[in-house]
């Protein structure tokens, strides 16, 4: 097993500690786990269920969503900012490639 496979390992399996200590089937956070696609956002849905102890599974859920839209937010930001210094950059070129313009 690598390392990486080591980190989600241990992150669903915390996240399946967590929602059978809720009364909840471990195959719940096997599809939470998925959902989420990363060791970190999984460790984010473990955090929240050890410390907000939801009382249903529609706060589970809910949480699984607002943290999936905040990574896809988080990313859309990121893109956005590599489009803009990619422009940014083009512009500087451009303007260093003009000829200096002679007043007089």
């Amino acid at each position: 097993m690598t390392t990486n496979q080591r980190i989600w390992s241990l992150a669903r399996d915390q996240l399946a500690t967590a929602v059978s200590a809720l009364g909840y089937p471990e195959e719940l956070a096997d599809l939470i786990a998925r959902q989420l696609g990363s060791p970190q956002a999984i460790d984010r849905m473990t955090s929240y269920i050890r410390q907000a102890k939801p009382g249903s599974l529609e706060s589970i859920i809910d949480e699984m969503l607002a943290i999936q839209a905040e990574i896809k937010a988080w990313k859309e930001k990121k893109e956005a900012q590599e489009a803009q210094a990619g422009y940014n950059a083009w512009l500087w070129r451009r303007k260093q490639e003009e000829p200096e313009s002679e007043d007089g």
